[in-house]
């Protein structure tokens, strides 16, 4: 069977990866807090046939969000103690790589974002299109704000969005998506370990990818804004922002050799998990 043959096939759907070459493996990773009335949503968007593990992350909830998990058929870690969404992520990527993960999304477990798109950004990993692929949620003015995107959420969003284009030279329609896929170089080199434990954490990451020079896209997802989806307050979103240009300060003046900085600094061959607790198989 030949290459062009193989690739139509796997396209078309009328064989696996499996068939024709290693498709790598694949684990959804889901940081939650506070997600009981949408993670059984979140999880049955998931594609099965595209995903080989998913990973729920819980950091304390303070409703049923672990009796949830428990009753879906997933791998579920609880915190001991609150780390944060920074922390929690932490978590996730390291248990990624721990179980020999080649591709890894990070799925928010609030139905903001849909997991169908998993497929998509999976595939676009495995060309080697890019090494880290992005949801994107603001397509049109018009579609973001419909989907139920505050005014004030869309037009920060914009903003933040068009200087850290222009900062970083990307071209990214949005830096700000709780939708992301890695293949495996990425977590191994960027020193996430080292980056805060609250919502910067995202901001930093993607500067890190820039600075290690990963290929950056992006594809859309729909919008969704509903009572039940998570979103920080307006003293959160603007601490967020000014720590976000404040790491665009930092990675400049590490590129000029002025300041040393670690977040710069490749990954060391270690592992570490935050929070404790143990993983928990439902087998569901």
């Amino acid at each position: 069977m030949g290459p062009r043959v193989s690739r139509w096939l796997l396209a078309t759907g009328f064989c696996h990866n499996g068939d024709v070459e290693d498709r790598g493996k694949t684990i959804v990773v889901m940081p939650a807090y506070g997600a009981a009335n949408t993670l059984k949503r979140v999880y049955d968007d998931i594609p099965k046939d595209v995903v080989d593990e998913i990973l729920v992350v819980d950091d304390v909830s303070p409703d049923n969000t672990v009796e949830v998990a428990r009753s879906l058929p997933v791998d579920l870690i609880v915190h001991e103690r609150n780390t944060g969404y920074g922390g929690n992520q932490k978590t996730c990527y390291n248990e990624a790589l721990r179980r020999g993960a080649d591709y890894v999304v990070m799925l928010h477990a609030d139905y903001q974002y849909d997991g169908r798109m998993i497929r998509a950004a999976v595939d676009i990993l495995r060309m080697g299109n890019c090494d880290v692929v992005l949801g994107n949620r603001i397509r049109t003015r018009r579609e973001a704000l419909k989907g139920g995107m505050p005014l004030i959420k869309y037009l920060a969003n914009r903003g933040l969005t068009i200087i850290e284009n222009m900062l970083s030279g990307q071209n990214l329609g949005e830096w700000h998506s709780g939708f992301r896929a890695y293949n495996r170089k990425v977590l191994e080199t960027i020193p996430f370990d080292r980056n805060s434990d609250n919502f910067v954490f995202d901001s930093q990451f993607l500067i890190q990818s820039v600075h290690f020079g990963f290929k950056m896209g992006d594809l859309p997802v729909p919008v969704r804004y509903f009572d039940e989806a998570s979103s920080i307050n307006f003293r959160s979103s603007a601490v967020y922002a000014l720590q976000t240009l404040a790491t665009f300060g930092s990675w400049f003046l590490h590129k000029w050799g002025v300041v040393r900085n670690p977040l710069f600094v490749p990954r060391e061959p270690e592992t570490r998990v935050e929070g404790g607790g143990a993983v928990e198989s439902t087998g569901v």
